[in-house]
C-alpha cells in the first residue's frame, strides 16, 4: 500500500448520510495520519458558485468538529464515473459513502451504491448510520469457495493498524466436494496469512443450509460485529443488478451494519497459491 497518498475519500452531497460517513473516515483518518476529503460532484458549472461556497463551510465544521484535517474538492461528472476517476487522481487510500440502502426504484434497479463501487482499485467502506465505535474490533470476514475470497487480506493489514481487530473467518460446509474442498482451501490460507501478521482471528464453521450470505448477515446481526469485508462479484453485469446480487443485500443490511468492500483485481488467475 506504499503507492497511496495519505488521504480519504467522501463522496460528499450536504447530507446526513454524507456526515455519517465523515465521521467513520475520521476514525480511520486519525489512526492512519491522513486527510478527509470531501468530494461534491456537480452537473453542471452554474452550480460551482454555490457549491463552494456550500462544501467550505461543510469542511471548516467538520474540521473544528473532529480536530482533522479536512478539505472540499468540486467535479463536474456523475457519482457512477467521478468518484473513481478522482481516487486514481489523487491516490486515495479508501472511499467512505454513506447510503439510504435501497428504497423505491433501487429494489429494481440494484442498488446505486453497488455501481458506483464496482471497478475501483481500492476498497470502499459503506456506511448507513454513525459509528457505534471508536475503532473496528469484531470484523465479519466470509470466505467462500471463491478465488476473489483471499482478495480482502490485503486490507484486514491496513484495518489492524486501526486499532486491535480480531477477524471472524466465518464459512459454510456441506455442499459438497465441489464447494467444500476449495472453501477449506481458502480457509487455510487466510489462516496462515493472519498468524504470520499475528492478527487474532477465530474460525465459525456453519452447516446450515440456504443462502451463505444471508447466513453472513444473521451471524453478523446475532453477534454485533462492527464490519462486514466482502468482495465484489467479478464481471458483474446488468442481470446481476437486476436479479439482486448478493452484494446488494449486504450493503443495504437493515442491521445498519459498515461493510468494506474490495473488487477482484482482473489479473488474478485461477490457481490456489497466487495471491
Amino acid at each position: 500500500m506504499g503507492s497511496f497518498t495519505d488521504n480519504i475519500i467522501i463522496p460528499y452531497d450536504f447530507t446526513e448520510k454524507a456526515d455519517c460517513a465523515v465521521r467513520h473516515a475520521a476514525i480511520m483518518a486519525k489512526n492512519l495520519n491522513a486527510e478527509i476529503i470531501l468530494l461534491n460532484i456537480i452537473k453542471k458549472e452554474d452550480q460551482l458558485t454555490e457549491s463552494s461556497s456550500k462544501l467550505d463551510g461543510a469542511a471548516s465544521r467538520l474540521k473544528d468538529e473532529l480536530m482533522i484535517p479536512v478539505r472540499g474538492i468540486i467535479r463536474e461528472g456523475t457519482i457512477f464515473k467521478t468518484i473513481n476517476e478522482v481516487v486514481d487522481e489523487l491516490k486515495s487510500l479508501v472511499v467512505v459513502m454513506g447510503t439510504h440502502g435501497m428504497k423505491g426504484m433501487q429494489k429494481l434497479t440494484g442498488s446505486w451504491a453497488l455501481k458506483v463501487i464496482v471497478g475501483c482499485h481500492v476498497p470502499y467502506l459503506i456506511v448507513q448510520e454513525n459509528p457505534k465505535y471508536n475503532s473496528p474490533a469484531n470484523v465479519l470476514f466470509p470466505v467462500d469457495y471463491k478465488l476473489e475470497s483471499k482478495e480482502k487480506l490485503k486490507w484486514v493489514s491496513m484495518l489492524s493498524y486501526l486499532s486491535s481487530i480480531k477477524i471472524v473467518l466465518f464459512a459454510q460446509q456441506g455442499n459438497g466436494p465441489m464447494y467444500d474442498n476449495p472453501t477449506k482451501a481458502n480457509m487455510n490460507f487466510c489462516k496462515r496469512y493472519l498468524e504470520e501478521r499475528e492478527i487474532p482471528y477465530e474460525t465459525i464453521w456453519v452447516d446450515q443450509k440456504g443462502s451463505f450470505y444471508e447466513l453472513s448477515l444473521k451471524y453478523a446481526e446475532e453477534n454485533h460485529v462492527d464490519c462486514i469485508m466482502i468482495t465484489t462479484t467479478r464481471d458483474i453485469g446488468i442481470a446481476d443488478y437486476i436479479l439482486g446480487a448478493y452484494e446488494q443485500s449486504i450493503i443495504a443490511n437493515e442491521a445498519h451494519i459498515p461493510v468494506f468492500v474490495v473488487n477482484p483485481r482482473a489479473e488474478v488467475k485461477l490457481t490456489y497459491t497466487n495471491f
